[in-house]
């Protein structure tokens, strides 16, 4: 072997050892250090208006579940997409199966990075890129209501996903692209409930907002609907342009999210009965909150 080819291969190796380091760095998850939390929880009544608006029930408590059992949440709901089959984990304050062995800020940087208590990348199935915009005195609230709530002991069903979404790792290319935490829409400090309550623990734009081939949200047609991942129909667009909506009024919209009534009278159906049910104990401040962001953000005409 001659100089030359010795050190044409000593490069490639040192480029593909560059490479494996590189992509090592901006795949790893990125968390809060460990002494910035220094709270081990909040007020818990707060937090129930944050597990209301968030909707964590609909999506943690056994499927079909009624009245006080929707506050047991023991996770196994199945979420199908086109990345594989995912499973609502089990939240409760069960030490071993649920999140009841957590710390302050286990949990917080669970909700604002996507990242578990032992370091791995949470897929995406978990609206963390909504999240990531709370305020940590709300998250903190939050937490302690849900230590709160009935544990459970009923274990977490694996999520069904295949090569290579299987390699979660791969996720840290994916978060640098669309975890966020910055307002989606700039405004003014009269809309900034609104804006918060719907971007953030609100996560409205997580169903409402089209998203990529890799799965993130594509905020450059913020809130103008998607395809209803049920399968059915599509996810309406709510911003100004879009359908009915369009020529609701503030009140309209706030009437909505209260009773599920539109204005001619139809009632909400499908996935949104549960959002419904859930805005309907919000306060009427703050689903006029609501209504008057979502009149206020830019109008994008996508066909429904």
């Amino acid at each position: 072997m001659t100089g030359g080819v010795r050190r044409a291969l000593l490069g490639g190796v040192a480029l593909a050892v560059a490479g494996v380091v590189a992509g090592w760095v901006l795949t790893a998850p990125e968390t809060l250090p460990e002494d910035s939390v220094t709270a081990d929880g909040g007020d818990a009544a707060r937090g129930q208006t944050i597990f209301i608006i968030g909707g964590c029930a609909s999506c943690h408590a056994v499927d079909g579940a009624k009245g006080e059992q929707k506050l047991v949440l023991a996770g196994g709901r199945s979420f199908v997409t086109e990345f594989g089959t995912f499973y609502a984990p089990n939240i409760s304050s069960d030490p071993e199966a649920g999140i009841g062995a957590w710390r302050a800020v286990d949990f917080i940087n669970a909700m604002k990075h996507g990242v578990s208590p032992d370091g791995s990348h949470y897929y995406p199935a978990f609206p963390y890129t909504s999240y990531a915009r709370m305020k940590t005195e709300d998250l903190l609230d939050l937490w302690s209501y849900l230590k709160s709530l009935p544990a459970s002991k009923q274990a977490n069903t694996p999520h069904a996903v295949g090569f290579p979404f299987s390699i979660r790792r791969g996720l840290g290319l994916w978060k640098r692209l669309y975890l966020d935490p910055e307002p989606v829409v700039a405004v003014g400090v009269d809309l900034e409930r609104g804006r918060y309550l719907v971007e953030g623990p609100g996560h409205c734009g997580e169903c409402h907002t089209p998203r990529s081939a890799i799965g993130g949200p594509d905020h450059s047609r913020w809130l103008a609907g998607a395809p209803n991942p049920d399968g059915e129909g599509t996810i309406p667009n709510l911003t100004p342009a879009g359908g009915d909506i369009a020529s609701w009024s503030e009140a309209d919209i706030a009437e909505y999210l209260k009773s599920g009534f539109t204005p001619d009278f139809d009632t909400v159906g499908g996935s949104m009965t549960e959002v419904v049910e859930n805005t309907g104990l919000l306060s009427d401040d703050d689903r006029l909150a609501i209504a008057r962001y979502l009149k206020a953000i830019p109008p994008v005409a996508v066909a429904e």
